[in-house]
């Protein structure tokens, strides 16, 4: 790309300022008792922006009773975003504050990936753990799986959950899913192998497993078991935190909202029978999901409920493809696009696909039936955590998340000046700024759109000038600006410069990583290779 000098200068003098900024506000300590914070981030799967009952209070639904109480006794973030529009992007971004071009992830990895987020990355976990923290994980990493990539290598005092999502694995009572997948194959000798497309890219030839620490404990698991097993393990890890009286992070990376959904069933439905599809199965799904943040919460509130902050968000907006299994955009329904064809929620950049339902507790230190407006993104987790606990990150780096600390504690509402939405598979190339979000305005320099309920997808296109979106009067993304009006020719040179500002930026960002994504079939996890979908099960 072309730069001029008088660009380069000034892009230069701005990008250090805010990086002293931003590293200056990473070493804050907070006002308040000594004693180190702990800090408990619970990460939903798929989730849209409107599944939180307090965002759409005209539905007048009760679908998130705890998260509701979580939000009039905290603060409710509305202008709040993954770092991505699909899963291994959004989580690499959030544990390491960096953008997938900087830290390397850029779309996700597979069952048979071999590798994971570069090792070259530091993460949150591995920060505070050599700050004295205890660190544990529940859930759904899928940040790689093998040997050094794992979570417990990856700063992770403990581990347990699942390598990738519930959906990359065959299990033998199958969950809610379009298409439907089959169960696994019945025990007997098989050579391991993954088969995609023939049930409608169902994973159907190795189980889904669930690992603590490096072994796996069940393959396949049972997934109409997993919320319970879940809820146990995050009540464990925080009751045994306060006997040890060490400050902890407990990160839990929910398998809801992500397909397939295996709610409680029903008394008069059988587990083994077939099950109708029915559109009460997502909210069955996300009353359970709530269910399990209120049996956190209570865990956390009866142990040490002033010094805990509890941090709810999503990894992405929801699944669309898969219609009555898919949650709500809300009013961000990125009219543009569909009326085009093709979706507008996960792996995309329209709204729909990275604005998620965020929430922030702490009992006395964050004000009560709060709601900030401040355009923050779940890049910020890193830097914002890191700060509460008096953590200084590694200065051999460049950051993109900034410190919310003031907003969360004191009010402020500023976020982030500039804010880009990477690709994520939808149009273009892997991890292109496709999207930049300044202020009030969005512009789009490429559009396309994933997959829709009935399978109509949007066409790619390139947009030179950009699509330029005013979100205060156009939350629907329907009609942008006028190319010849006054707004749009300076909002275009703002956005501009701000772009070619952060491409610069990194293009001579020595801490660039480059993730390796290469696949083999050996590296599928398998517990015992002589069973179909490498069986096994807790007792033998």
């Amino acid at each position: 790309m072309e730069v001029g000098f008088s660009l380069f200068l000034l892009s230069g003098m701005l990008m250090c300022g805010l990086l002293l900024r931003t590293v200056s506000q990473y070493g804050a300590h907070v006002d308040g008792p000594s004693k180190k914070p702990n800090f408990i981030v619970i990460l939903a799967d798929d989730i849209g922006w409107g599944d939180l009952d307090v965002n759409q209070p005209d539905k007048k639904a009760n679908n998130t009773p705890y998260l509701n109480l979580m939000a009039e006794q905290g603060l409710r973030l509305t202008d709040f975003h993954s770092p991505a529009s699909t899963c291994s992007p959004s989580r690499a971004a959030i544990l390491t504050g960096r953008y997938g071009l900087r830290n390397g992830v850029t779309h996700n990895f597979a069952v048979g990936s071999v590798a994971g987020l570069p090792l070259s990355e530091v993460t949150l976990p591995q920060l505070l753990q050599k700050a004295g923290y205890y660190t544990a994980m529940i859930g759904k990493w899928h940040l790689g799986h093998n040997g050094p990539y794992g979570p417990t290598n990856r700063g992770f005092d403990y581990y347990f959950g699942i390598p990738y999502s519930n959906d990359m694995g065959c299990t033998d009572i199958s969950g809610y899913n379009l298409p439907q997948c089959p169960p696994c194959d019945s025990p007997g000798p098989q050579v391991i192998r993954l088969k995609r497309g023939v049930h409608g890219g169902c994973y159907s030839k190795v189980g889904l497993p669930l690992i603590e620490n490096s072994s796996i404990v069940e393959q396949p698991l049972d997934l109409w078991t997993l919320t319970e097993q879940y809820k146990s393990a995050a009540t464990r890890i925080i009751q045994n935190a306060r006997e040890r009286g060490q400050p902890y992070l407990l990160y839990i990376a929910l398998a809801h909202m992500h397909v397939p959904l295996a709610p409680p069933l029903p008394p008069d439905v059988s587990a083994t029978a077939s099950r109708p599809d029915d559109g009460k199965v997502y909210t069955a799904s996300l009353r359970e999901m709530d269910d399990l943040v209120g049996v956190v919460k209570s865990a956390s509130d009866d142990t040490d409920k002033d010094n805990t902050l509890i941090w709810f968000t999503g990894d992405n907006g929801p699944w669309e493809q898969k219609c009555q299994y898919a949650g709500s955009v809300g009013p961000f329904k990125g009219k543009w696009q569909t009326s085009r064809g093709g979706g507008s929620a996960k792996r995309t950049t329209w709204e729909g696909g990275h604005r998620v339902p965020t929430v922030v507790y702490w009992p006395g230190r964050i004000s009560a039936n709060t709601t900030s407006s401040a355009l923050l993104s779940g890049m910020d987790i890193f830097p914002t955590l890191l700060s509460l606990a008096g953590v200084t990150p590694p200065s051999d780096r460049r950051y993109d998340g900034i410190d919310a600390t003031n907003i969360f504690l004191h009010g402020e509402r500023s976020g982030h000046e500039v804010l880009f939405h990477p690709n994520s598979g939808a149009a273009g190339t892997f991890g292109d700024l496709q999207t930049v979000r300044t202020g009030k305005h969005k512009a789009f320099y490429i559009t396309g759109a994933a997959e829709a309920c009935g399978g109509a997808t949007g066409r790619q296109q390139l947009h030179d000038p950009p699509l330029i979106f005013d979100l205060e009067r156009d939350e629907t993304e329907e009609t942008p600006l006028e190319v010849q009006t006054p707004e749009y020719q300076a909002v275009q040179e703002r956005i501009a410069r701000r772009r070619e500002e952060l491409l610069w930026d990194i293009a001579t960002d020595k801490s660039v990583s480059a993730a390796d994504y290469t696949t083999d079939k050996s590296a599928a996890p398998c517990c015992d290779p002589r069973h179909a979908v490498c069986r096994c099960h807790p007792l033998g």
